[in-house]
C-alpha cells in the first residue's frame, strides 16, 4: 500500500490545503505557459546565471548568528527534505517554544507515520466509546431527577422509560453500522447527509454535532467532578478549578497524538465497565436473596403534576446516553486494517455495553428505591448499598470519575476530524486541514477545550444545568444522518439494501421523535440556546463556503488575451565582472567596504553598482496571485528561483507535473517537508541559500492574499506575513510583497 493509499484510506490528505487543479485551470495554466514562452528564455539559461547551488544544500554548523540548518537529500534526484533541525525557530523565544512544546507533546511524526497512529479495537473501543459508557452515569439519574418532581411515586415509571431508551440505543446503533459500511472514509453524519440531502442539511447535522462535542466535554467533565466531590466533599468547593484542570490535561494527552491518548484514555473505560458490572451483580444478587422485595422509597413531596409531557421530558432527559453512539461512524479512519470491519465489530460491541449497563443500573434504582439525593450522585449510592463504604466502593467511584473525566476524550477524537472533513469543503477555515506534529488536528484541539471552557465555567460546572442543553443537538445529527442513508439505499440499491433501509428508517423516526421530544420538553430549560446556535452556526459555515469560492474565483487562471503580453522577449539576465564568478559553497564574501566590525554587515550599500541580486519566488499554488509574483520576479532582470514548500513527495510529484506544463520557465526547486512545517523550512531554506553567497543580496519575493476586512485574515493561512517575521533581522535579504486584493 502506498501512502496516497493509505492517506485516502485514513481520509487524511497532508496536501489538502493545495487541492488539484480543475481540467479548465489545467488548461488555462497551460495558455499562459505558451504567452511566457515568447518572452522568456529556457530557463536553463536562467539556472546559469543563479549565483547559489539549489538542488542540496548541505548542513552547516553554527557560525556567529546563524543556526544549524539540517536539508537532505531525497530519494528522488535533485530532491531536498527538510529535516526536524529545519523546522527548529531561530529566535530565542521561539526555540524556547518548540524546545518545551517537544517536551510536552513529544518529537514530530512523519506524515507516513500515520498509519502507525491507528488503533487496535482493543484500544479502539473505550476510546471511542467513553462518552456513551459513560453515560450510564448519569442518564439514568437525569431520569430520576425529572420524575421525582412528581413525587416518589412516579419513580415506578421508570423502568418503562428505560426500555423505551433501550429500544432506542438498539435502532441507532445498528442504523449506524449501515452508515459505516457505506461510507468507510469516515465523515459521519455530515458527510452522510452532505451527499444524500445536500448542503444544507449535511450542515445543520455538522452544527448539531458541533454543539454536542462542546457540550459532551463540559458535561462529561461536570459529572465526572461530581463524582469526586460526591467522594470528598470537602472539595465541592473547587469544583471550576479541578475541572478546568482536567481539561488542560485532555488537550495535553491529545495533542500527543491519537495512538498514545488511546493508550492513556483506554484503561479507566474498562475500569469502569467491571465497576459497573461489579455493582450491578452483586446488587442483583443480594436482592434475589431477598426474594426481590422492593423497599418503600423515601417520601418526597410532589411539586409537579405526573402527566404525559413529564413523561417526555423524562425520556428526553435519559436520553442523553444516547450521546457518543455516532462517534466510531465519525473517526472509522483511526481504526487500524481493515478500518470499516474492525469499526462495526467495535461499535457492536459498544451497542451491547451501553444496553447491558443502562439496563442494569436502572433495575437496581428500582430495586434500592433510590432517589436523588443533594451532593451525592445516584451511581455513588448504588454503590454504597452494593459494596458498602470500603475500598471496592472507592474503586467504583475512581473509575466512575476516571472515565467521566476522560470521556471528553470522544469529543476530542470527534470534533477535530469533523472540522477537518468540513474545512476540505471550505465549510471551515483552511487551518483546521492542517495535522500538528504529532498527527494530532491540533487546531481543532485547541479549538474545542476554549469553547468547552467558556460553556464549563459559564454553567458553574453544575451537570442538572447542562444536562437540558444536551442531547438535540445530537439527535438531529442522527436523525438527518439516518434520512440521508434512507436516501443513499433508494438511490443505489446495493446488495441487502431492503434490510439496511429497514434498519435507517426505523433509527431516523425514532431519532426525529426524540429531536421533538427534546426541543419541546427543554426549550425554557436551556435547550432555547442550542436552537439559535445551531442555525448561526450554519449561517456561519455557508458564508465561509461562499467566501472560499469568492477567493478561488478571483486566484483563478483566466485566459490570456491576445496582444496583452509585451512582444519584445525578456532577456537573460547577465550577473556583471563583480559576481559572475561562483564562490564555494558557505565561503561568505564581503562587499567592498565592509568591515569585520561593522554594526551592520553586508548593509552598506551606497550605489546600484554595489548591488548584486537574485530573485525566490514562494510558490504555494499556480494561481493569479503566484503568477503575478513570478511575473513580477522576472521582470527585475535578475535570475529567479522558484521555490515550493510540499507536505509529501506524492503532491511534489503533482505540483512538478503542473509546472512542466506551464513551460518550466524558470527554475523550480521543491522542497519535501515531510513534517508538514511550511513557514520556518522556507526561511530556513532561503538564509541557507544566502549563506553561500553572502556578498549577494536575496530578494524574496512574496504573493500575499489581501482580504478587504480584517476578521477575514482568520480564513488565510499567513504564510506571507509569517515569513516576512522570519526574514526581517536577516541581513541582505530584502523581502517583497507582491498584493493580491481579494473582492468583498
Amino acid at each position: 500500500m502506498t501512502d496516497d493509499d493509505t492517506h485516502q484510506e485514513q481520509g487524511f490528505d497532508p496536501a489538502a490545503t493545495v487541492p488539484p487543479l480543475s481540467a479548465e485551470q489545467f488548461d488555462h495554466l497551460c495558455q499562459v505557459g505558451r504567452h511566457w514562452a515568447k518572452i522568456v528564455p529556457h530557463h536553463d539559461e536562467w539556472s546559469e546565471e543563479l549565483p547559489v547551488r539549489t538542488d542540496l544544500v548541505p548542513a552547516p554548523r553554527r557560525a556567529g548568528r546563524y543556526m544549524h540548518v539540517q536539508f537532505a537529500p531525497g530519494d528522488a534526484p535533485d530532491e531536498v527534505l527538510a529535516t526536524p533541525s529545519a523546522s527548529e525557530p531561530e529566535t530565542q523565544l521561539g526555540r524556547l517554544g518548540f524546545r518545551l512544546r517537544r517536551a510536552i507533546i513529544g518529537p514530530p511524526l512523519l506524515s507516513a507515520a500515520v498509519s502507525d497512529e491507528r488503533m487496535r479495537k482493543l484500544v479502539a473501543l473505550p476510546v471511542m466509546s467513553s462518552d456513551a459508557l459513560s453515560s450510564v452515569a448519569y442518564g439514568p439519574q437525569a431520569i430520576l431527577v425529572v420524575l421525582i418532581a412528581a413525587g416518589s411515586g412516579a419513580l415506578s415509571h421508570v423502568v418503562l422509560i428505560a426500555i423505551a431508551i433501550g429500544v432506542l440505543m438498539l435502532a441507532v446503533g445498528l442504523s449506524y453500522r449501515q452508515t459505516i459500511r457505506a461510507y468507510p472514509g469516515g465523515g459521519g453524519s455530515y458527510t452522510v447527509a452532505s451527499d444524500n440531502l445536500g448542503e444544507l442539511p449535511g450542515l445543520f447535522a455538522a452544527a448539531g454535532l458541533m454543539v454536542d462535542y462542546v457540550l459532551t466535554v463540559a458535561v462529561s467533565i461536570a459529572a465526572g467532578v461530581a463524582a469526586v466531590t460526591s467522594a470528598i466533599p470537602s472539595l465541592g468547593s473547587e469544583t471550576v478549578l479541578i475541572g478546568v484542570v482536567v481539561l488542560v490535561a485532555l488537550v495535553g494527552g491529545n495533542l500527543r497524538g491519537a495512538r498514545e491518548a488511546g493508550l492513556v484514555f483506554a484503561a479507566p473505560t474498562y475500569l469502569f465497565v467491571v465497576a459497573i458490572y461489579m455493582i450491578v451483580i452483586v446488587g442483583i444478587v443480594d436482592s434475589a436473596a431477598h426474594g426481590f422485595s422492593i423497599p418503600r422509597p423515601p417520601a418526597v413531596h410532589a411539586t409537579e403534576t405526573l402527566d404525559a409531557l413529564l413523561l417526555l421530558r423524562a425520556f428526553s432527559s435519559g436520553a442523553t446516553a444516547m450521546t457518543g453512539i455516532e462517534a466510531i461512524s465519525n473517526a472509522v479512519p483511526a481504526f487500524k486494517p481493515v478500518a470499516w470491519r474492525n469499526a462495526r465489530a467495535s461499535l457492536s460491541w459498544m451497542i451491547f455495553l451501553l444496553v447491558t449497563m443502562f439496563a442494569g443500573v436502572v433495575a437496581l434504582t428500582k430495586l434500592d428505591a433510590v432517589v436523588p439525593v443533594p451532593n451525592q450522585t445516584v451511581l455513588s449510592q448504588l454503590a454504597h448499598h452494593a459494596v458498602g463504604s470500603g475500598i471496592l466502593y472507592g474503586f467504583v467511584q475512581a473509575a466512575t470519575a476516571l472515565v467521566l473525566l476522560l470521556a471528553a476524550n470522544t469529543a476530542f477524537n470527534g470534533l477535530p476530524r469533523l472540522l477537518y472533513f468540513m474545512a476540505r469543503n471550505r465549510h471551515a477555515p483552511a487551518l483546521f486541514l492542517r495535522m500538528g506534529d504529532r498527527l494530532a488536528f491540533s487546531n481543532g484541539i485547541v479549538l474545542l477545550a476554549l469553547l468547552a471552557v467558556v460553556v464549563y465555567v459559564a454553567f458553574n460546572g453544575d451537570t442538572n444545568a447542562l444536562i437540558p442543553l444536551y442531547a438535540v443537538g445530537v439527535f438531529l445529527a442522527f436523525t438527518l444522518s439516518q434520512a440521508g442513508m434512507v436516501v443513499r439505499w433508494l438511490r443505489t440499491r446495493e446488495s441487502g439494501w431492503k434490510r439496511s433501509i429497514a434498519f435507517n428508517a426505523v433509527g431516523c423516526v425514532l431519532s426525529a421523535i426524540v429531536l421533538v421530544i427534546s426541543g419541546a420538553t427543554k426549550f425554557t430549560d436551556g435547550a432555547w440556546v442550542v436552537v439559535i446556535a445551531v442555525p448561526l452556526l450554519v449561517m456561519l459555515f455557508v458564508r465561509c463556503r461562499s467566501y472560499y469560492a469568492m477567493v478561488a474565483r478571483a486566484v483563478a487562471l483566466g485566459p490570456v488575451p491576445e496582444g496583452s503580453l509585451h512582444e519584445a522577449a525578456l532577456s537573460v539576465p547577465r550577473r556583471n565582472a563583480a559576481s559572475k564568478a561562483r564562490a564555494p559553497v558557505h565561503e561568505a564574501k564581503a562587499p567592498a567596504g565592509d568591515s569585520a566590525d561593522s554594526a551592520t554587515p553586508g548593509e552598506r550599500e551606497q550605489s546600484p553598482d554595489q548591488i548584486h541580486h537574485f530573485a525566490v519566488v514562494p510558490v504555494a499554488a499556480l494561481d493569479r496571485s503566484s503568477m503575478r509574483a513570478l511575473a513580477y520576479a522576472a521582470s527585475l532582470g535578475t535570475p529567479v528561483l522558484a521555490l515550493h514548500i510540499s507536505p509529501n513527495e506524492a503532491e511534489a510529484k503533482r505540483f512538478e507535473q503542473y509546472w512542466n506544463a506551464w513551460g518550466d520557465h524558470l527554475r523550480l526547486e521543491v522542497v519535501v517537508s515531510p513534517y508538514r512545517a511550511i513557514v520556518v523550512p522556507l526561511a530556513r531554506y532561503i538564509e541557507a541559500l544566502h549563506r553561500q553567497r553572502t556578498d549577494v543580496t536575496v530578494t524574496v519575493v512574496l504573493p500575499e492574499l489581501i482580504p478587504r476586512h480584517q476578521w477575514q485574515r482568520v480564513l488565510h493561512a499567513g504564510i506571507a506575513s509569517r515569513l516576512r517575521r522570519a526574514l526581517l533581522n536577516e541581513p541582505r535579504i530584502v523581502v517583497a510583497t507582491v498584493p493580491f486584493h481579494l473582492p468583498g
